[in-house]
Formats: C-alpha cells, structure tokens, sequence
C-alpha cells in the first residue's frame, strides 16, 4: 500500500505564475509566495492599511486572512 506523503490532497492545483489558475480568494502563503514576501511582512502591512486583506471565519475570534486575486495583480504590477 502507499500513502501519499506530501499533504496536497486537499489543496487545488493552481500555477503561481499564472493569475488565470487561481481562485477569487488567495491564502496568505500563497501572496507571500507570489508577492516574494514573508507572511509576516503580509500581516503587518494589513495591520497598516497598505495592502488589506479580508478576514474569513472566525478563528482565534478575528479570522484567517484571504487576499483577493485582482489586488494580489494589482500589487504585482504596480507594486505595493
């Protein structure tokens, strides 16, 4: 029997190059990826307004943040 190992078995496929793979919604990790930023970088310009995310759920009772697809563009071709 084999076990896959590389925990993508909930995870959609999507190109980090290319904006058309993407969903409306992108996880922090992914800007952080596509943007060559850390995540921490990604908080701390929310906290300041500079490029905002949107929170989603309710968990530690503020929500996880998601980027949308057209700001994440946005930011890669004007910068932040």
């Amino acid at each position: 029997m084999q076990y896959n190992t590389n925990n993508n078995i909930n995870k959609s496929v999507i190109s980090l190059q290319d904006p058309r793979t993407w969903p409306p919604f992108l996880l922090i990790g992914q800007v952080s990826q596509i943007l060559n930023v850390t995540a921490w970088t990604l908080r701390q310009w929310d906290k300041k307004g500079t490029f905002k995310a949107i929170r989603v759920g309710k968990r530690n009772g503020v929500g996880d943040r998601r980027y949308k697809k057209e700001d994440v563009i946005r930011a890669m071709l004007e910068g932040i």
